[in-house]
């Protein structure tokens, strides 16, 4: 008699997802929570498995307040109870009143995001491992990071991907005192010191998330390939030292890969519902015309067709997004291409954002540069409206903007790091390649220099300008794609499970 051999069975947890793929279960059209491009990754590769007919599941904490505010609690109740006796259920909500009230996916509180963390894990190991008997898990980021040691505990192949590289630290006590088995596995964490035995580690001695993370994990990965090498070979002080050494030993080991995010598929100026004007490469000129004149009136910026836009989508965030670099420059850069009457739209939030009000109001700049709070829609608005996208960072571990922008024919202005290096070629006009303008040298003189050399594309006959745009579309829409993503994922756990994925 045949023995029928089943699909290894995956389970990706993950504190958030853009959107869960029809039929993977009762309530995939209401999971939705996002706080950034972790979301969007997730999102796709869980889709992508799926469509393939891999044996996937989701953790996710059960957000009940974001993923629906309007369904009858009595319902609720009833489709909770129908979800828990459905043999093919593949998303697993984790149950606790700790973020079935949030409006969003982290607080600004440090504290509160450890108990978050705590409590979704702490369900994850108690309750949803045990029911999925998962032969595969892949975690994601600090909010995650205590599973691969209990992975690793339980023989459970264990993929930890690092989309940034925030930490926290807490104590064993005070991990299990909010319900998690520490005992079971307290010496596959990483600690801030060296730990000998169990007693005398338990109260005193903090664990490292991230780094747990990595130590325990069989396999780790980073979200580009650059950034795992420049974390490796000591590019940034900003790495702590213990979790440079425990990436080294991984890299070393064969047991660490870089592979790049790619944005979500409905950025796409051709089907995006929050411009005026849907367009392609064939008609790009005149789709970010109706676009920019749109932004223009709507921000009360100065209205003219051929002011030169360059849009800030990132978060304004002096440690890692070098918007410090843009404050030094700002007036300079408007001042500098005032006849042109130069714009520049900040959409985005962080704690950098008064600093740029302040230069606006100080120098008078309403008219030409706009400091907006995050929304999603006027962001898309933006990248089709934009001619560029200023992304001066000291670090990328990956980042989506500089993929997003040239889909839509924005070109980046950005500094040569990371995940940035590994998505953008410098442009070259005679040769016919590249997509941006990358400058090397974290310093606002750099970044200057790189805007003046996007003005001088901008500066070219329209008709040799939209040829090298639309080339840069096409190029940006076959390339950054979800399935490519995917696959390489996918690889990596038939590495891991030394099986194919999909039988």
């Amino acid at each position: 008699m045949d023995v029928v051999k089943k699909n290894p069975r995956i389970l990706i947890v993950t504190p958030e997802t853009t959107y869960l793929p029809v039929g993977m279960g009762s309530q995939a059209d209401q999971v939705t929570a996002k706080a950034g491009g972790l979301a969007d990754v997730s999102a796709a590769l869980i889709n992508e498995l799926f469509s393939q007919g891999a044996d996937v599941h989701v953790a996710i904490p059960d957000y009940r307040f974001m993923f629906d505010t309007r369904m009858d609690p009595l319902l609720r109740e009833q489709q909770q109870m129908i979800r828990e006796h459905m043999p093919d259920e593949r998303i697993h909500l984790a149950e606790d009143r700790a973020f079935f009230y949030l409006r969003n996916v982290y607080s600004n509180y440090g504290m509160e995001n450890l108990h978050i963390s705590l409590a979704f894990q702490r369900e994850v190991m108690n309750h949803i491992v045990p029911q999925v008997k998962p032969d595969l898990i892949h975690c994601n980021d600090w909010m995650t990071a205590l599973l691969p040691a209990m992975a690793r505990r339980m023989e459970i192949p264990c993929l930890f991907t690092l989309h940034n590289i925030h930490t926290v630290k807490t104590t064993l006590a005070q991990i299990e005192d909010r319900g998690i088995d520490a005992a079971y596995f307290w010496d596959h964490l990483y600690y801030e010191n060296m730990a000998v035995e169990y007693e005398s580690t338990r109260e005193t001695n903090p664990v490292d998330f991230l780094c747990s993370g990595v130590f325990a994990a069989h396999f780790v990965n980073t979200v580009s390939p650059t950034f795992l090498k420049e974390i490796v070979n000591g590019y940034f002080d900003i790495i702590p030292p213990h979790l440079r050494r425990e990436l080294t030993n991984k890299y070393y080991a064969d047991c660490a890969v870089g592979i790049l995010n790619a944005p979500d598929p409905s950025f796409n100026p051709a089907i995006d519902t929050a411009l005026v004007r849907r367009y392609s490469h064939k008609d790009v000129i005149a789709g970010k015309l109706e676009n920019k004149r749109h932004l223009q009136k709507t921000l009360g910026l100065i209205e003219d067709d051929h002011a030169p836009i360059f849009f800030w989508p990132s978060r304004v965030d002096d440690v890692q997004k070098g918007c410090q670099l843009m404050a030094e420059i700002l007036y300079h850069v408007v001042h500098t291409y005032w006849e042109k009457n130069l714009q520049i739209v900040f959409v985005a939030n962080g704690v950098f954002k008064q600093h740029f009000h302040d230069i606006v109001a100080f120098h008078g700049l309403h008219r030409r540069v706009a400091v907006c709070d995050f929304d999603e829609n006027l962001s898309r608005l933006a990248y089709a409206a934009s001619d560029f996208i200023l992304m001066p960072s000291l670090f990328e571990p990956c980042g989506l903007p500089q993929m997003i922008a040239p889909i839509y024919g924005s070109l980046p202005v950005a500094r040569d790091t990371g995940g940035i290096h590994d998505t953008t070629i410098p442009l070259d006009i005679g040769k016919g390649v590249g997509n941006g303008f990358l400058f090397e040298t974290f310093d606002s003189g750099g970044l200057f220099w790189a805007i003046g050399e996007a003005m001088r594309f901008f500066n070219l006959p329209l008709k040799l300008r939209e040829k090298h745009i639309r080339r840069i579309m096409r190029h940006a829409a076959n390339t950054f794609k979800h399935d490519v993503t995917a696959r390489q994922y996918i690889e990596l756990y038939e590495r891991m499970l030394k099986r194919p994925l999909i039988t």
